[in-house]
């Protein structure tokens, strides 16, 4: 059953019919039987979908709606909004995935019957599952019990801080040196929705269920979660999922883990590995908070606890003792609660300025942490260096909780502009003999451009170092990568604690014998550059060719044309525009997706669409098998029609690109179909092809040399300013 309600923006119609949006703005103009709006704006008017549908099946652009398409579709334009949409999804998934018989006797029958009869089965999975408080068919109102975390008996707490029921009526047994949480947990981040709650959402369920059937329970709420994120890019801060494994590969195994700060749940999902595990979230914002609860109990079969409210004012889980915490904080936040916590119990190591939430969150997650439990936070580099926080600094060095501060690459997570830190904490069971802190630096292992850091790398060097650090014994110095920093040597006015202030330079190790190297190899480079050096041009009268276009290519077969931006079901490297830009190895990352990422094939010519630069490249045997990322079309020639090279010099023309690109907004659009190209014999092509093939070993080669030469310069200027280079 269609549900007429459900509305498309100009963009989804073109998804589903397979074409530009231009071509959808042409029909409106000349069809006069295509479908009114019934909603959005004048700029960016929406229409029925089933109106849709029909229109684009009885012209022909449209045999069968995929049914990815129209399940997202009508979640994408459902009447109460697509996180609505969302969180019902959620829901039956789950029922879907812990009951399947269950949903098959609620289905059967009319809209009206499934709406009634779904709350009553949800009901049997949501208390297991989430607790007797999601169960309930509303939200549970604000409790008035004195503030467990406060001294004055007067004030009242969000109810965030009341007795966990489900802990109350059904006690999980306590991990060794556990301390089970016995506190009421009244904002649930999942309420059991009534039945006229769900009636408008009934025909997104029935397809969401057959999508369940077609793809499983979970994998579908991944689908479309993962497009209702990327269609909401501005509205979250997500955790990449490298950075995530980091953090927990950190932590360590933990039974019981903590994320206060949820977001999207990407850090919760990394320490998922034991059956027996307790995992618990909060969020501030009740719609992630709910996604995320939803998302975790559909990947693991754990314990599950997710709620509601800003954990430093309202914290849903005061008597909890985690083995491991981890969380993404919001950073700089001034309203954090100064005024109103300046008495919190939290604050053991000291009550932090207005100017310094982090260390709020610092000080929430070693609360919430047994004795030797572990906590990773992700945290601005200036929270290692503000004189507002120096005396909290100091004394969690002094009590042993601060046992690492990790400078990560720029680009590792959001703002990508700035080299964030990861910092390590351990609940002191006592206060150590000769506290020591370990100093990481991975910056040297930052990608090109916005292509993201060389993750591989990056995990290898700080688990490797943190594992050292844990041994018995004096840890080794890494020159400019890590070292252990006795605690006495940090405490004076500043305690400053960013990790390139105290790490020895790398030149300190090898010196002038790597730099003699560098010199080497860039000689080498520089007489390759030369040898490739392109020959005298010669004047030519301007050719007149015929011309075709890429459009006319594609539809005649000569090429097939792709566009990226899926990861897929397995982890491949990923080639990004910034990698394209710059000339580097694959270097991104993608979401897993159950759509088929698009893997790209020697003789493969990959363009950008955005940044307004004249760039081609030809994939190469090394380059191979990468999936294509966002922003990037692939072009595949017909090797009997087109050679590659030919057209990828072809499509590099300045003028080329100029008649192909959108100036419409802030940022130039390639529109790839409109590029040029002569229409030449293939031998003809070929000779062009080879020269277009020397120009690009060639600028390959200055570019490689313009790293070296920079890395010269820069040991150079190390090397002379710390004494390990002599000036002569």
């Amino acid at each position: 059953m269609q549900d007429n309600a459900t509305e498309v923006t100009a963009a989804g119609i073109a998804r589903l019919a397979g074409v530009g949006r231009a071509a959808v703005s042409n029909w409106r103009r000349r069809h006069a039987d295509f479908p009114r709006p019934v909603g959005g704006t004048e700029t960016s008017p929406s229409f029925a979908l089933a109106e849709v549908e029909s229109w684009l099946r009885k012209q022909g652009k449209l045999a069968e709606v995929p049914l990815r398409e129209r399940v997202w579709q009508q979640l994408s334009g459902h009447p109460e909004g697509p996180v609505t949409a969302l969180t019902h999804a959620g829901c039956l998934l789950l029922l879907i995935h812990d009951r399947p018989t269950v949903w098959l006797e609620v289905s059967a029958g009319s809209d009206e019957r499934l709406s009634e009869m779904l709350p009553g089965a949800l009901r049997e999975v949501f208390t297991p599952r989430f607790g007797p408080e999601a169960a309930m068919s509303t939200p549970p109102a604000v409790s008035t019990l004195p503030a467990v975390n406060s001294p004055d008996a007067v004030n009242t707490v969000n109810t965030a801080d009341a007795v966990d029921a489900a802990d109350v009526v059904n006690p999980a047994p306590p991990a060794s040196g556990v301390h089970t949480p016995s506190a009421v947990n009244t904002h649930p981040a999942v309420h059991l929705p009534t039945g006229p709650e769900l009636l408008p959402s009934t025909p997104l369920l029935r397809g969401v269920a057959e999508l369940a059937a077609e793809l499983g329970a979970r994998q579908t709420f991944e689908f479309l979660l993962g497009r209702h994120l990327d269609a909401n890019p501005r509205q979250y801060t997500l955790t990449p999922a490298d950075l995530a494994a980091l953090m927990a590969d950190l932590a360590g195994p933990a039974r019981t883990v903590l994320d206060p700060a949820c977001g999207t749940g990407a850090l919760l999902r990394a320490a998922v590995g034991r059956p027996d595990q307790e995992l618990y979230a909060q969020d501030s914002a009740p719609e992630l908070a709910a996604l995320t609860t939803l998302r975790l109990a559909l990947q693991t079969w754990s314990t599950v606890r997710g709620a509601v409210g800003d954990s430093l004012r309202a914290d849903a889980h005061p008597r909890l003792r985690a083995d491991a915490v981890l969380c993404h904080p919001p950073f700089n936040e001034r309203n954090w609660g100064h005024d109103e916590l300046a008495y919190d119990p939290r604050w053991e190591y000291g009550f932090p300025a207005r100017t310094e939430s982090e260390l709020a969150w610092v000080q929430h997650a070693l609360a919430r942490l047994k004795d030797g439990g572990a906590g990773v936070l992700l945290m601005p580099p200036a929270a290692a260096s503000r004189r507002s926080g120096r005396r909290i600094r100091a004394d969690l060095l002094r009590r042993g909780a601060l046992r690492a501060v990790i400078a990560l690459p720029l680009g590792a997570a959001p703002p990508y502009n700035i080299p964030l830190h990861l910092w390590v904490l351990r609940r002191p069971e006592k206060a150590p003999a000769q506290p020591e802190v370990l100093l990481v630096d991975v910056g040297q292992f930052a990608g090109e451009g916005r292509g993201g850091p060389d993750w591989r790398a990056v995990r290898e060097a700080v688990l490797d170092a943190w594992q050292a650090f844990g041994r018995p014994g004096r840890f080794a110095e890494r020159p400019g990568l890590a070292r252990a920093l006795p605690v006495i040597e940090l405490l004076d006015d500043d305690v400053d604690l960013a990790p390139a202030r105290h790490l020895p330079p790398p030149t300190a190790a090898d010196g002038a014998e790597q730099l003699t190297a560098v010199r080497e190899h860039l000689g080498e480079t520089l007489r390759l550059t030369a040898d490739l050096t392109p020959p005298r041009a010669d004047a030519a009268h301007p050719a007149r060719w015929p011309l075709t276009t890429i459009g006319e290519l594609a539809r005649g077969g000569a090429l097939m044309l792709r566009t990226g931006g899926n990861g897929g079901h397995a982890r491949v490297p990923v080639l990004t525009d910034h990698d394209v830009l710059f000339g580097a190895d694959p270097s991104g990352t993608l979401p897993e997706s159950e759509e088929e990422a698009v893997l790209t094939e020697p003789g493969d010519v990959v363009v950008p669409v955005l940044g307004g630069g004249s760039v081609a490249r030809v994939i190469d045997a090394a380059t191979g098998g990468a999936a294509l990322g966002r922003n990037l079309v692939l072009l595949r020639p017909d090797p009997a029609a087109l050679d590659p090279w030919f057209l990828a010099g072809f499509l590099r023309g300045t003028a080329n690109n100029r008649q192909a690109s959108s100036y419409a907004s802030t940022a130039t659009r390639l529109d790839v179909r409109r590029l040029q190209l002569p229409r030449l014999p293939l031998d003809e092509q070929r000779r062009y092809g080879e020269r277009f093939r020397v120009l690009d070993e060639f600028e390959r080669a200055l570019r490689h040399a313009g790293r070296l030469g920079e890395q010269l310069v820069r040991g150079m200027y190390d090397g002379l300013t710390d004494g390990t280079v002599a000036p002569d």
